[in-house]
Formats: structure tokens, C-alpha cells, sequence
């Protein structure tokens, strides 16, 4: 299987509402608790070191946009990490309020990302953020992080056990080790087939 580079690069970085650029594809939106490894996986799916990796989590206050051209072609919104118990709680209320105010706008988002670290599974702030979601009827798409911390030969048990808490995803969740191997090609050719069957729902009119 040859592995994919997708062309990409970083067109906005926004710390408030008003730095918001507007829409300009499809959008497929990247959440997760902080120090889950979005932006390894983010450097990972797009062949490339283009988010900044910090080793303190809740390291990213911002949202950051990056076009995406691929076929078909959609940004890559990434919120920043939530639930970093040492922010404090006016920094909390902010953080939700610029998230909230995102998701509020009329975007064409096609589908959350939602990173799981692969050695605990689904904690407390993930439950919440998965009930938030459905509350908007938002699709999502659970990815695993750091499936290279547990060995080959524990995956399986507790994966079936993750998936016995009621996961629900768009496909089965995929596991990832924050490298551009194999399994991050299965994780590229699933994001277009979803994103390729929300636009085509989208046309329909559905």
C-alpha cells in the first residue's frame, strides 16, 4: 500500500470569534481532551510537521484552519484541547464559549473527529462532549490515539472493550500511532469515503 502525502498548509489561526475566516470548503472538525495527540495525528494524516507538537498539554488556545486538497477537497478545523484541569474556570467558560460560538455559526461541517487516547478510552470529559454532539445531531468519526503505548497483542481485548461502553461512530473506530504507516492510510481513505457520502447526501437535499 503506498502511503499518501496530502497537499496542506495553514491559512488562519484564530483566537476569538471575529478572527473566524469564512467557510471555504468542507469542514471536518478535530476535538479531543488535551494531550490526546491531535497535532502528532494531525503532522501523521497530513504527511507532514504542520501543527506544532508541545509536550505541555493545553498547549493550544487556538482554532486553527488548514486547507486540505484532496479529492474532494474540505479544512481541517482544529479546536483546541479540552478539559485541562489546571486552566482556570474563566479560562474554561472562554475556551466552551469559543467553541460553542463555532459550532453556532452556519458552517458546512461535514463531520467531528473525536480522539480517543487508546490507554483509557472514553473518560467523563469525553462522555460530555459526545452527549454535546449529539445534542447538535453532529456525526462523528472516533479515532484512538497512541495505539502504539499498548502491544499488539492486548489491541483487540480492549478495543472490544471500549466498544462495549456503546462508542458510536461513523465507521468502526480506527486506532493510530501517530506515524504515517498503514494505518494511517486506512484512517485517510476513511475520512473521503464519509466525507464523499455527506456531500453526496448534502446535494440530495437530505
Amino acid at each position: 500500500m503506498s502511503l499518501t502525502q496530502w497537499a496542506s498548509e495553514l491559512y488562519c489561526t484564530a483566537f476569538n470569534m471575529q478572527q473566524i475566516p469564512p467557510a471555504k470548503d468542507y469542514e471536518i472538525v478535530f476535538v479531543g481532551r488535551s494531550n490526546v495527540g491531535k497535532s502528532t495525528l494531525i503532522n501523521a494524516l497530513l504527511g507532514r510537521k504542520i501543527a506544532k507538537v508541545s509536550s505541555k498539554p493545553g498547549k493550544t488556545r487556538s482554532i486553527n484552519f488548514y486547507n486540505v486538497r484532496t479529492e474532494p477537497a474540505f479544512s481541517l478545523v482544529d479546536l483546541p484541547g479540552y478539559g485541562y484541569a489546571q486552566r482556570g474556570r474563566e479560562e474554561r467558560k472562554t475556551w466552551w464559549k469559543m467553541i460553542d460560538g463555532y459550532f453556532a455559526l452556519d458552517r458546512p461541517i461535514s463531520f467531528v473527529i473525536h480522539l480517543m487516547d487508546f490507554r483509557h478510552g472514553p473518560l467523563s470529559n469525553d462522555d460530555e462532549l459526545t452527549a454535546w454532539l449529539d445534542g447538535m445531531e453532529m456525526p462523528r468519526l472516533v479515532v484512538f490515539t497512541k495505539g502504539d503505548k499498548i502491544s499488539r497483542g492486548k489491541q483487540r481485548g480492549l478495543y472490544q472493550q471500549y466498544m462495549r461502553t456503546g462508542i458510536d461512530s461513523l465507521l468502526p473506530p480506527f486506532i493510530t500511532n501517530g506515524k504515517n504507516d498503514d494505518d494511517m492510510e486506512k484512517l485517510r481513505q476513511g475520512i473521503l469515503q464519509i466525507l464523499d457520502e455527506m456531500i453526496k447526501l448534502d446535494q440530495s437535499g437530505r
